[in-house]
């Protein structure tokens, strides 16, 4: 690894030569960091993942989850990021979301920069403002898209949530839902502004949008002044007051315009701010989240304006959250965690660990005691979320030795029949999934409980929840922790996932046999998750044997083929049967082909496979000759109830000509199918997903380097050779990265 670490930067340094881009692996030798035991790069690099993995819509060529596609491509507004385990999009938590990653690279864009993660953070969180953007329809606003009472009991992957709502009577597209309300209207307003700040320089022309849309959002949330009638989503988000909103806007355009009517209109809201419970005290308790943006929105005026007041009035809140203020301390655990509330406890300390981090480097950086006492405080937040607690947890998924084993997420479980309950249990069920699909690398889960416990239970939503806006604040710290103690992100990440079980394959048991046929029951499946999708064109083959046939003097115009009972008869899925079609020798098959493959999808019980019973057999005239003994697909059969179906892989199935499943009778397997030639000549798809990515270009540079790991197939050298000499070395390494780089 030290060989290919010493290729890739040297390889990234030409390509910086040539192109000006910073590169993804760095070294930070002529750096100075304060010591650590965590890689905050690598933390913020797969946040950026979980940022991916909640992307709606079509996605981007350089979305890197290869076990996610596309989904809910028609919503009303494209993209944006689906809320948290769950596939609702909400533009307030979008909003929210984007505004804090947006204000953590604001404040430490340098530190982010010189790892590595400048250009992955920004897609990201253009991802998530270009959404809010389309939320914004001049005279309201798209506030939720998605039926919640439908979302919420139904378990299954983004990729075919459309296909089981339409099922369930749902129109595609799905509803959506707008209002007025000042509370939402202004939290867009901080997002867009972050935006303009950030890409006035590269892309002005979007960042002029942003703006646009920013003021005119500021605009009518300062002239309704209204919680809306947004009521579709209250029993998830429901705003209380919007002055807090109203205050952080302002100071954000302020930020983004340097207009002094932005801090006019701030100072007008102060009255209006919250007060301690039965005192006239400017509140200092509780936390920066979605629904109160109080402390954030007065750092952020303290910067603006340099007024002593408000410093001050920040400084009673974080001394709230650490030592105590006014004979008030927020709760801890008995380890070390400041712990606000049940619900998302992590996500609450780390976003203020996050205004700790910004308030040392800003308005308190003349007071060294005070600054070193807040982030030594936020940096022991933080490490709680990585392992630095009594049961030695890391609750950010995909990072450190022991994470917790269940995490609430539909896609991410890769569940095919809508059963979830046993999920991360350590139950050995035979029926029903207990294991997940997929890594969720970088969600922060929500936390442990007020004594310290935790709750590891998928149902347990308020340890194991994971969202959007619990990423959010801890995302902005990761900014100031990279700049205070460094980090890389890793070269070989994200991995490739391969599936964990078969994806598409054949149940079958005996139905009936006799002397002159055999009736077989069989279940085409679909448990699909890398990623979860439908094949159009499903079939499969049962072969079988007529050498006793031939023997007695009959031939295979003796054999008829009869379909029985089909779960999707008189449906676009029906089977038809075929007749007996030649293999070689004396094997035969028929071929079983769904109207629709489609039917079979990863959405439920009765929709993960789909049952069709057939008879194979001769006449009833020709006794104690037929003997299915030596047929290839019966072999292992047993006759009986649904117990008696097993797995076969002497049952093939087919994505139209393509071998998918089993094995075939002259030993042919799914690994030995090729593509057609020229079907893959994809420039720069080193591995052959079908993507051009970070992943392949990491590939290249270790199999140059003779990596012992790396393997490329005939197709991915051919898509490797950029420069088309037939050859693979570090010029076609640097000419990939030119493309990644654009």
């Amino acid at each position: 690894m030290k060989k290919f670490a010493a290729f890739a930067v040297s390889a990234v340094m030409a390509v910086t030569g040539l192109c000006g881009s910073a590169s993804p692996i760095i070294n930070n030798d002529d750096a100075v960091y304060a010591e650590s035991n965590y890689n905050y790069g690598e933390a913020l690099q797969k946040s950026m993942f979980f940022y991916e993995v909640q992307q709606a819509g079509v996605l981007p060529d350089w979305n890197e989850v290869t076990w996610r596609d596309d989904s809910v491509e028609n919503d009303v507004v494209a993209g944006g990021w689906f809320d948290a385990g769950d596939h609702l999009k909400f533009a307030l938590t979008n909003a929210y979301s984007a505004t804090l990653l947006g204000w953590g690279l604001i404040e430490y864009r340098d530190a982010v920069k010189k790892a590595g993660l400048e250009e992955l953070y920004l897609n990201n969180l253009k991802w998530g403002l270009d959404y809010v953007v389309g939320c914004d329809l001049g005279d309201e606003i798209v506030y939720m898209i998605g039926e919640g009472a439908f979302d919420h009991v139904w378990w299954g992957s983004a990729e075919v949530y459309m296909r089981k709502y339409v099922l369930k009577g749902g129109e595609d597209p799905r509803p959506y839902y707008t209002c007025k309300d000042s509370s939402i209207e202004a939290q867009m307003a901080c997002a867009l502004a972050t935006g303009y700040i950030l890409f006035k320089d590269s892309d002005p022309a979007l960042a002029e949008k942003y703006l646009d849309h920013a003021k005119d959002l500021f605009e009518r949330a300062d002239a309704e002044k209204i919680i809306g009638e947004d009521t579709a989503e209250h029993s998830y988000y429901k705003p209380t007051t919007f002055y807090d909103d109203l205050l952080f806007a302002a100071n954000w355009l302020y930020k983004a315009t340097g207009e002094q009517s932005y801090l006019d209109k701030a100072e007008s809201y102060i009255p209006n701010l919250g007060k301690e419970e039965q005192s006239i005290e400017m509140k200092f308790s509780w936390g920066h989240c979605w629904d109160d943006t109080m402390q954030g929105a007065l750092l952020l005026y303290a910067q603006n304006t340099g007024e002593a007041q408000w410093s001050e009035q920040v400084k009673k809140h974080l001394e709230y959250w650490t030592t105590g203020y006014g004979g008030k301390r927020v709760q801890y655990t008995p380890d070390g965690l400041a712990w606000l509330f049940q619900w998302g406890s992590l996500r609450h300390a780390t976003t203020t660990a996050f205004l700790a981090e910004v308030a040392s480097d800003t308005i308190f950086k003349d007071d060294a005691d005070l600054s070193k006492k807040y982030k030594d405080w936020a940096k022991s937040q933080m490490d709680y979320c990585f392992g630095d607690n009594d049961l030695g947890m890391s609750y950010v998924l995909g990072m450190g030795d022991k994470n917790p084993k269940s995490f609430h997420h539909r896609t991410a479980s890769g569940i095919h029949d809508d059963h979830w309950n046993e999920l991360g249990t350590d139950t050995e069920s035979k029926q029903w999934q207990t294991e997940y699909a997929h890594v969720l690398y970088g969600a922060l889960e929500g936390g442990p409980n007020q004594d310290g416990s935790f709750t590891d239970q998928i149902a347990s939503y308020q340890n194991t929840e994971v969202a959007i806006d619990y990423n959010a604040g801890f995302t902005a710290a990761l900014c100031g922790m990279i700049e205070d103690y460094g980090g890389e992100p890793l070269a070989d990440f994200p991995p490739t996932e391969t599936p964990k079980w078969a994806e598409f394959l054949v149940k079958a048991s005996i139905n009936q046999a006799s002397g002159s046929y055999t009736e077989i029951k069989a279940y085409a499946m679909n448990h699909s998750a890398w990623p979860a999708r439908v094949i159009k064109d499903l079939s499969y083959n049962y072969y079988f044997d007529i050498t006793e046939l031939v023997d007695a003097g009959y031939s295979i115009a003796d054999v008829k083929v009869q379909k029985g009972t089909d779960q999707h008869s008189g449906d676009e899925g029906a089977a038809t049967v075929s007749d007996p079609i030649h293999y070689k020798g004396n094997i035969y098959y028929v071929k079983i082909s769904l109207g629709d493959g489609r039917v079979v999808m990863p959405t439920g019980q009765s929709e993960h496979r789909s049952e069709l019973q057939f008879r194979i057999g001769i006449p009833d005239t020709i006794q104690n000759v037929w003997d299915p003994s030596n047929d290839y697909s019966f072999k292992d059969l047993v006759q009986g109830g649904e117990d008696a179906m097993i797995e076969t892989p002497y049952i093939t199935m087919y994505d139209g000509d393509k071998l998918i499943w089993g094995t075939e009778p002259d030993g042919k397997t799914p690994d030995d199918y090729t593509e057609p030639s020229g079907d893959k000549n994809i420039m720069g798809d080193v591995n052959n997903d079908g993507r051009v990515t970070t992943a392949d270009y990491v590939l290249l540079c270790k199999y140059i380097v003779k990596e012992p790991s790396a393997e490329i197939t005939k197709q991915g050298s051919i898509n490797a050779d950029m420069d088309e000499n037939g050859l693979l070395n570090i010029f076609d390494a640097i000419l990939l990265k030119r493309l990644l780089i654009k």
